[in-house]
C-alpha cells in the first residue's frame, strides 16, 4: 500500500465482529444494511438457524451457483437436510422435491399452467384493479395491504384455481398460516405451530372437495386442468394435488400481497421514480422487475450440499446447510452498479441488468412467473393511472412488518389517493 493510502478493506479481526443479524426484529424495518456488511466482510458467515449450525451466502454469484447446481438440493428425501422441513400435516409441494420427483410433478403441473391460461386472465386482472383504485378514490383513503392487495390477490387465485369470490378471505388466513409454517419449526411458537395446523386441515377440506367436483364435473379453472393433466399413464394424485394447491395459494395469495405493499412503499419512498413512471408507462415492466431486485417479497431459500463441493473458495461436505439471501444478492455491487439506488430504468432497453434472484434460477425457476408479473403490473399500472396523487398516510416510523423470517410483508400500508 502507498504511504498516505487508507485501507477500506476490514481486517480479519473486523470481519469476525459482523454478525448475520437481519432476523432480529429490530432490523425488520431495514435488513439491507445488515445484509451490506455480511456480505462485504463475511459473505460466507456462519450462523445458528435456531439450533441448526448453517452458512449465510450473500453474493449475487454465491447464490446463483447453488441455485443453478446439482450439488445442491434441498434434500429432505435423501434424509441429509439439516432443515427442519416443517408442516408435516401438508402435503410436501414439488417446491421443496428433488429429481426426480420434482422433474416429474413440475412436469405435469406445466402440461395444465399454460401461457395461455395466463394471458387469459390479464383483462379481468386489469379491470378488477381499476375498480379498487376507483372506490379508494372516492374515500381518498387506501389500506394498501387489507382493501388493495389482498383483494387483488385473491381474486386473482380465484379466478385461476375456480374458487368463488366469498371463500377469499378464507384463502387469505390459510395463506398467512401457511406461509409462515415455512419458517423453521424451531423458529416457531406453539400459537403459530397451532394456528398452521388447523389453516392445513381447513385448506385440506376444502380443497379435497373442489377437486372432487372438479373431477365429476370439470371447468376451464386449473384445479380441472391439474385433475386432468396425464403424461402417458401418469397423473397428479389426490396428496399432489392438495400439495400443487398448496403451493398455489401461499405463493399466489401471500408473495403477491407482500410484492404489491413493498412496490408502493418503494415508489413512494423514491418521489423521482414515481414521476418517471407516470411520465413513462413504459418502464412499468422494468419497474416490476426493479421491485424484486430491490426489495423482494421473498429473501431467502434453504439448500443442502448433495456431496463435497465448493462454492466461494470454501468446501462444503454432505448434508451442509446454507441460508441463501438472495435478497442481499440483488444489492451485490459486483453484480450491479450502484445496487442501492432504487431505479425504474434499470431492466428496460437493449442492455438490460442481469437477471434477480427474484423467482429463482435453476430447475426451481418460479412456475408463476409470468401470472405474477401480469398481476404486479395491473396494480401498480391502475393505482398510478387512476390517481393523481399518492402519499403515506402515517408516519414511516410507525409501519410494521410481520414476524415472518423468509417472507418480507407488511402488516398494513394506509396512504391517501386523489
Amino acid at each position: 500500500m502507498v504511504a498516505g493510502d487508507v485501507s477500506t478493506e476490514p481486517t480479519q479481526a473486523e470481519s469476525d465482529q459482523v454478525e448475520f443479524t437481519a432476523f432480529h426484529p429490530a432490523h425488520k424495518a431495514d435488513p439491507y444494511r445488515n445484509y451490506g456488511q455480511v456480505r462485504q466482510t463475511r459473505p460466507l458467515c456462519p450462523f445458528m438457524l435456531g439450533d441448526i449450525p448453517v452458512t449465510v451466502v450473500t453474493r449475487y454469484a454465491d447464490c446463483e451457483a447453488v441455485l443453478q447446481s446439482d450439488d445442491w438440493v434441498h434434500g429432505y428425501d435423501a434424509g441429509i437436510s439439516p432443515f427442519r422441513e416443517g408442516n408435516a400435516s401438508a402435503p410436501r409441494s414439488f417446491l421443496r422435491m428433488d429429481p426426480p420427483d420434482h422433474t416429474r410433478l413440475r412436469g405435469l403441473v406445466n402440461k395444465a399452467f399454460t401461457p395461455r391460461i395466463v394471458n387469459a386472465m390479464e383483462p379481468r386482472i386489469r379491470a378488477h384493479a381499476d375498480r379498487l383504485v376507483a372506490d379508494a378514490r372516492a374515500t381518498g383513503t387506501l389500506e394498501v395491504i387489507s382493501e388493495y392487495a389482498a383483494p387483488m390477490a385473491s381474486g386473482t387465485l380465484g379466478q385461476l384455481l375456480g374458487v368463488p369470490d366469498d371463500v377469499g378471505a378464507s384463502l387469505r388466513g390459510w395463506a398467512l398460516a401457511i406461509a409462515r409454517g415455512t419458517d423453521p419449526d424451531n423458529l416457531l411458537s406453539e400459537d403459530e405451530l397451532a394456528a398452521r395446523k388447523k389453516a392445513t386441515l381447513d385448506f385440506h377440506r376444502y380443497f379435497e372437495e373442489l377437486i372432487a367436483q372438479r373431477r365429476a364435473h370439470p371447468t376451464d379453472d386449473l384445479v380441472s386442468k391439474l385433475a386432468a393433466a396425464r403424461d402417458r399413464d401418469d397423473a397428479l394424485s389426490e396428496t399432489e394435488l392438495l400439495g400443487v394447491s398448496s403451493l398455489m395459494v401461499v405463493a399466489g395469495m401471500e408473495t403477491s400481497i407482500n410484492y404489491i405493499g413493498s412496490a408502493v412503499l418503494t415508489l413512494l419512498r423514491h418521489p423521482d421514480q414515481l414521476a418517471l413512471l407516470r411520465e413513462r408507462p413504459e418502464l412499468l415492466a422494468s419497474a416490476v422487475e426493479e421491485v424484486l431486485r430491490f426489495d423482494p417479497p421473498t429473501q431467502f431459500t434453504m439448500r443442502t450440499a448433495a456431496r463435497e463441493t465448493e462454492v466461494g473458495g470454501r468446501t462444503f461436505q454432505r448434508g451442509d446447510g446454507v441460508l441463501l439471501v438472495s435478497a442481499a444478492a440483488g444489492r451485490d455491487p459486483d453484480a450491479y452498479a450502484e445496487p442501492d439506488r432504487f431505479d425504474i430504468t434499470r431492466f428496460h432497453g437493449p442492455t438490460p441488468a442481469r437477471r434477480h434472484l427474484g423467482f429463482s434460477v435453476g430447475i426451481h425457476f418460479c412456475l408463476g412467473a409470468p401470472l405474477a408479473r401480469i398481476e404486479a403490473a395491473s396494480a401498480i399500472g391502475a393505482l398510478l393511472a387512476g390517481s393523481t396523487h399518492l402519499e403515506l398516510a402515517i408516519d414511516e416510523g410507525e409501519l410494521v412488518y410481520l414476524p415472518s423470517l423468509i417472507h418480507r410483508a407488511l402488516a398494513t400500508l394506509p396512504v391517501r389517493i386523489s
